[in-house]
């Protein structure tokens, strides 16, 4: 299996709204010089108070040509344990092996340890943990021997778990999970990493919540996709290749 375009290929998940950090991320990658393969799932849109944008998952495919990637978007439901196989399947016929994983993809539906239902908890640990799991095994197997020692894994995590357990409990996992890759695929000479960006203004914060972030923030405000994108950027390039098994804080001083 050859690459389409001779560039490595990345695999962004949670890339259906322009305004997230996937998109951001995503459209960074395209600049530097990877083709990007994307995945979303409109029907989680369709669940959370700003609803499903119709025309971004096309819309980033734009700009990611524009950029100079070679790209493909595949809706994939990752709460099916089968979908991360499937979406390999997809990004491999489309643009050839990958050799980069960035996990951007969540299941975020507020509630606490009292109201907190087992259904939604075992979705939040499906979609945030497993498919976690389950994609970070397929790049292993598929991983081509020629791209030994240039493999990318990072994941964007939170420590918000109050009042909102299910999904900090399962990004916890999903931490857990990703460091462990930066051992155990040791053979593939590989770097994983975890990226906490703190709170960042992708449209679930309202105008008073805004403000109470940035008043809370040393640097004045809330953070933006593009910071996260920034180091993203640096994790999966040839600079970034010393940073390997970290959980790092980039988030303005939010934890200060």
């Amino acid at each position: 299996m050859r690459q389409v375009s001779g560039r490595p290929v990345v695999l962004v998940t949670g890339v259906g709204r322009r305004v997230g950090i996937g998109a951001a991320i995503a459209e960074q990658l395209a600049r530097d010089g990877w083709d990007v393969a994307t995945c979303h799932w409109a029907p989680y849109d369709d669940r959370m108070p700003w609803g499903r944008q119709e025309d971004d998952p096309d819309l980033i495919q734009e700009l990611l040509r524009a950029a100079g990637a070679e790209s493909t978007a595949v809706p994939a439901d990752l709460s099916r344990p089968e979908a991360p196989a499937e979406v390999f399947d997809a990004v491999e016929a489309a643009l050839g092996p990958v050799t980069g994983l960035v996990v951007a993809h969540c299941e975020s539906v507020d509630s606490s340890i009292l109201d907190t239902s087992v259904d939604s908890f075992d979705r939040h640990v499906a979609v945030n943990a497993r498919a976690t799991w389950l994609l970070v095994a397929e790049l292993a197997r598929r991983f081509p021997a020629q791209a030994v020692g240039r493999g990318r894994i990072v994941a964007i995590t939170s420590d918000h778990v109050v009042h909102n357990l299910p999904y900090g409990a399962s990004k916890g996992a999903m931490d857990r999970i990703v460091l462990a890759a930066a051992r155990e695929l040791e053979h593939l000479r590989l770097t994983a990493n975890v990226v906490n960006p703190g709170p960042v203004d992708t449209g679930w914060m309202d105008e008073a919540l805004l403000r109470e972030v940035a008043g809370r923030n040393p640097r004045g405000r809330a953070g933006r996709p593009q910071d996260t994108a920034d180091l993203v950027s640096f994790l999966l390039s040839e600079r970034g290749g010393w940073v390997n098994g970290q959980l790092l804080h980039s988030d303005g001083g939010w934890r200060s």
